[in-house]
């Protein structure tokens, strides 16, 4: 194996324990690079423990002295980016240059959490004369995150740095998938400043996530995943009386019409379908075409069969999620769908055993069919036919998913129109991918999204801190009333 055995990270260091493990593989090599533990209730119960330990110290900290380890945290995270991205490229698949962006991503973060002592500020008004009221924001205690394979290094920093710098003490649960970058994550905060038991590594798959839930001393959890998990992590975690932000899958959805710029649009949407192999909650998955898009459509399937897999598109995460993704397309050219671009039957030289998929374009797809309800998680793009934009509309708002959707116009009344009454969280004009950037939060809406608030930015100050009301009167004077 390339690299060691993965393990825990507990208490300020790397835990040897006797548990069950897994391989991890790289998936555009189909190798062994590493195994991993499945850890239960034990092993949490000790990140608990020593999370709980460090907690009054850290909490009592002022929040300008918490983020000083954020900026040398971010600093870290920059100088180590190489190194970093190719752990991500290793375990997840990613090309190069989108392992690298991931750290950006994760650095601008960490930038955010270092302005918090500007934002997480308190109010104080004096409410009548000597009496004064004042608000001011307190830490939970210890709350935990449970991350999904895609984004190794950067879903993790939704939660870490916010969480973390308001005065929690945090447990990651990565995906069993891709542990690796965990590991670098927990020894760079520690490099940075970081107390022990600050920050924790528990490693497992549905038996620690069970016991993340309902554990007495985790007061919230956020989650990132499949639709599917996410109902199951947010029920379970409310039953037991625990905050709960979980993020589920997506369908994205890109109107296209005819006035589109074809160049801009063909690009994007090549851009947004394939980026990342497709495995992102942000992809475009569905294109409704609206009247006389062909010339757009032509010009996506031309650079479409211009790229090279291996070299332009990353392999997906794994032989399953390939066979998947193929029973898919399988399923809609059967059903009368037109596959314009065919990835299925891609294989990478001297990298024959990885598990590469080709961007693939499937036209005439009926709005009812699985691969146009369904998340892919894939580089596969289905189009789907619409006369005006209204019906565009109607289509994309059937979906049971609310992550993103974007239009492609040079009409600002249809662009408004679209933005307005698209059922989705975060809506685009001419951007193929519509992630808001700090300090603007990130979550979508119905099945997309179990809680309430944003997992990013300003919208997660709430969700990882609880208010504290507090009312003094100092002035014997002071008028009394009835709630003196």
């Amino acid at each position: 194996m390339k690299y060691p055995q993965v393990r825990n990270y507990i208490g300020g260091g790397f835990a040897a324990a006797s548990l069950p493990e897994i391989d991890v593989f790289d998936p555009s090599a189909g190798t062994v690079i590493s195994r991993v533990p499945i850890s239960g209730a034990n092993e949490l119960n000790a990140a608990v423990t020593a999370a709980k330990k460090a907690f009054p110290a850290w909490s009592a900290m002022p929040i300008k002295q918490r983020v000083q380890v954020f900026f040398r945290y971010k600093r870290l995270l920059e100088h180590h980016i190489d190194e970093l991205a190719a752990l991500i490229s290793e375990e997840n698949g990613k090309l190069m240059s989108e392992a690298r962006a991931e750290v950006e991503k994760a650095a601008e973060l960490c930038e955010f959490a270092c302005s918090l002592p500007q934002i997480a500020t308190g109010e104080v008004l004096e409410v009548s004369r000597g009496v004064e009221c004042r608000v001011e924001r307190f830490p939970l205690g210890v709350v935990a995150g449970i991350a999904p394979f895609n984004f190794p290094n950067m879903v993790p920093h939704w939660s870490i740095p916010n969480a973390i710098a308001l005065g929690n003490c945090f447990i990651l649960k990565p995906s069993e998938l891709v542990p690796l970058s965990a590991g670098r994550i927990a020894e760079l905060l520690a490099e940075a400043g970081l107390p022990s038991g600050v920050f924790q590594v528990v490693h497992g798959g549905r038996d620690v996530v069970e016991a993340i839930c309902d554990h007495p001393d985790i007061s919230a959890i956020s989650f990132v995943g499949s639709t599917k998990i996410a109902k199951a992590v947010y029920r379970r975690a409310t039953h037991n009386l625990k905050r709960c932000l979980a993020l589920g899958g997506a369908k994205n959805h890109l109107i296209v019409m005819p006035d589109a710029d074809k160049e801009m649009a063909a690009s994007n949407i090549i851009a947004s379908m394939s980026g990342c192999a497709g495995q992102r909650c942000m992809a475009a998955s569905v294109m409704v075409a609206v009247s006389a898009t062909d010339h757009v459509i032509a010009r996506m399937t031309e650079i479409a069969k211009a790229m090279v897999p291996g070299k332009d598109i990353g392999p997906v995460i794994s032989a399953e999620a390939k066979a998947r993704i193929v029973g898919y397309i399988n399923e809609a050219e059967a059903n009368g769908a037109k596959v314009l671009v065919d990835g299925r039957k891609t294989v990478v030289a001297g990298r024959e055993l990885g598990y590469f998929l080709g961007p693939t374009i499937i036209d005439h797809v009926k709005a009812d069919m699985k691969i146009a309800q369904e998340e892919v998680f894939g580089p596969v793009l289905a189009i789907v036919r619409a006369d005006d934009v209204d019906q565009a509309i109607a289509i994309e708002n059937a979906s049971p998913y609310g992550n993103a959707a974007s239009v492609y116009t040079e009409s600002g009344g249809v662009a408004r129109k679209v933005m307005e009454r698209a059922n989705a969280g975060m809506v685009g004009v001419n951007v193929g991918v519509p992630v808001p950037r700090e300090p603007f939060s990130f979550g979508g809406w119905n099945e997309s999204r179990f809680g309430v608030g944003d997992i990013t930015g300003k919208g997660s100050i709430e969700f990882w801190t609880q208010s504290k009301k507090m009312t003094t009167k100092w002035n014997r004077e002071a008028g009394t009333n009835w709630m003196s």
